[in-house]
């Protein structure tokens, strides 16, 4: 089964590094926040991806096709009277991905609908593949998801989270008298969208001319010819949507990062 991962945003909200580089190669523990998520999908059995490129794409190209040098622990030689030169490793200790990997320049401005239509040739031989976002991790059971996608038969299946807390909430009688401060607490956070779907091919017939974000017109048309199911997972995830969320992940790393289930 192929992944399809959107990976061409401008990543606008976490400038301070999406100046020089694509959100998804923003670095959690030394490593780009796409290689979690690819390392989680491996967990799972899921090595064939499909990268839609777009805002300095050539980024992720440069990482994946240089990706044993950036992390193989292992010395090389060089031989540079050869054409291009010559690497040899040497002493390899690294493990070593069963990644296939397409990297698909899908357009600097393509909106994400645009992004899945412009890689739909990779696809003609799947009846159903996944799609995720390029910056957010999660400890989620991709083969709980997969199996939940296969019970009901619809078209496509998105994986749905209530977030951590981050901010408390306050209680006020109508007389807006506060009552009460209340501590961050999950359940009171509205359900998101985390990524992590599992779509059939006839996802194609909902995206349209693929000038709309995926999230608006193309999953408004499953919605209402009841073809969208939510999986709810009770586990960790988050978004890397600005510096603040970058420093919280690498905090994490740090420590006990709860996706990290590759060791």
């Amino acid at each position: 089964m192929k992944i399809v991962i959107l990976a061409g945003g401008k990543g606008t909200r976490i400038s301070e590094e999406s100046v020089t580089k694509p959100k998804p190669m923003v670095t959690i523990g030394g490593r780009p926040i796409i290689w979690h998520i690819m390392k989680t999908y491996g967990c799972y059995g899921f090595n064939d991806f499909i990268i839609c490129c777009g805002y300095k794409g050539e980024c992720i190209k440069k990482y994946f096709v240089n990706y044993k040098l950036h992390n193989a622990i292992t010395n090389f030689t060089l031989d540079s009277c050869e054409k291009n030169g010559k690497v040899k490793y040497i002493d390899d200790l690294s493990e070593t991905e069963q990644w296939n990997i397409v990297c698909a320049n899908t357009g600097l401005e393509t909106l994400t609908a645009g992004r899945i239509l412009k890689i739909k040739k990779y696809l003609m031989d799947d009846d159903e593949f996944m799609i995720t976002y390029g910056d957010g991790v999660s400890d989620i059971d991709l083969a709980k998801v997969l199996k939940f996608h296969h019970s009901h038969g619809k078209v496509m299946t998105i994986s749905t989270t209530k977030p951590e807390g981050r901010f408390g909430t306050i209680s006020i009688d109508s007389g807006n008298r506060v009552i009460r401060f209340n501590e961050k607490a999950r359940m009171d956070q509205s359900i998101v969208n985390i990524g992590f779907m599992v779509a059939k091919k006839k996802i194609f017939d909902y995206l349209g001319d693929g000038d709309e974000m995926l999230e608006k017109g193309p999953f408004e048309r499953l919605v209402a010819d009841g073809q969208m199911v939510a999986y709810e997972h009770p586990g960790f995830w988050s978004p890397m949507d600005n510096i603040h969320d970058r420093e919280y992940l690498e905090r994490l790393w740090q420590n006990d990062a709860p996706w990290k289930k590759w060791i």
